[in-house]
């Protein structure tokens, strides 16, 4: 066999086993997060795999509290992607789980930054605890971290060229998107002792963690969920000002369509955001990321 026909011959095995974990990732994606896998449909036919994988990957690590019943087990799950990722996990672990071997290969194709995977891992262990969100700036590095390096991670996977001008607008977004999946989660998280709510917002109003799970004072809670949703607008404003995000890199910023409708439920439900969802129709959140990808406004 000539050596070209050698070389693609071996390398035809490689790529049909990336293909598969690939395709494993977007199977996944459909369970775990539908507004994400809605974005992967939106999104150029050769992109949906590496976005599926980065996804995929994101989704594992942001429901870890929702498979454990204690902190320990899940340090453990978040601590065996840490080292996945940085190549010290046992030999053979990585390819016999398609949701790992396809971010590798995700990473490997697309030359993403593993630190600041790591750092999305390493976020995530807060989510373990019950500790209260102190104040606004440990909310936004919390939201920098997960949400919004993870708008720019896919933007590396679409146009790593344009990536960088998106990268302002990126942090902004991921904050507003952070904000309004916490407020979607707000019965959830009170149910469990959670509070993401930051403790200078919750002061401001007269509240305290306790007082806001105990959710007694509906008049004070109804201002915290407004003004933690006017939190959220103030960052989706800035994103929306920073500009910078290339048509080829709309699809990164697709969920952040939602956020916006979000808030609006929020302001409207007040306390009640603590008993109930406010998820708007499925059919609605796909129009609003088809009205973003096209316009590239939130």
């Amino acid at each position: 066999m000539p050596p070209k026909e050698a070389m693609a011959a071996a390398r035809a095995p490689a790529a049909t086993a990336v293909a598969d974990a690939y395709a494993r990732c977007l199977e996944a994606l459909r369970e775990t997060d539908r507004d994400r896998y809605l974005a992967c449909l939106l999104a150029p036919a050769e992109k949906r795999g590496p976005l599926a994988a980065l996804y995929a990957f994101n989704a594992e690590i942001a429901r870890v509290r929702d498979v454990v019943r204690e902190p320990l087990p899940g340090e453990i799950r978040l601590q065996w992607w840490r080292d996945t990722l940085e190549g010290s996990a046992a030999a053979g672990e990585a390819s016999a789980n398609p949701l790992a071997a396809g971010l590798l290969a995700c990473v490997a194709e697309h030359r993403l930054p593993v630190a600041v995977l790591t750092d999305m891992i390493e976020a995530r262990i807060f989510d373990l605890y019950d500790d209260p969100m102190p104040d606004r700036a440990a909310l936004e590095g919390y939201a920098g971290e997960t949400a919004s390096a993870l708008i720019q991670l896919a933007s590396l996977v679409l146009d790593p060229q344009a990536a960088a001008q998106s990268a302002t607008a990126a942090g902004h977004a991921g904050v507003a998107q952070a904000i309004a999946g916490m407020l979607l989660l707000l019965p959830i998280h009170r149910r469990r002792g959670q509070v993401y709510i930051p403790g200078d917002l919750l002061a401001a109003t007269g509240l305290d963690a306790a007082t806001l799970i105990a959710g007694r004072d509906r008049d004070r809670t109804a201002r915290a969920v407004e003004a933690f949703a006017g939190l959220g607008r103030e960052h989706l404003r800035k994103a929306e000002a920073a500009g910078g995000i290339a048509p080829s890199n709309r699809a990164a910023f697709l969920p952040v369509a939602l956020a916006r409708h979000v808030f609006d439920r929020a302001e409207r439900a007040g306390a009640d955001a603590l008993e109930r969802s406010l998820l708007p129709a499925q059919w609605r959140r796909q129009w609003w990321m088809w009205k973003t990808l096209r316009t590239g406004r939130f």
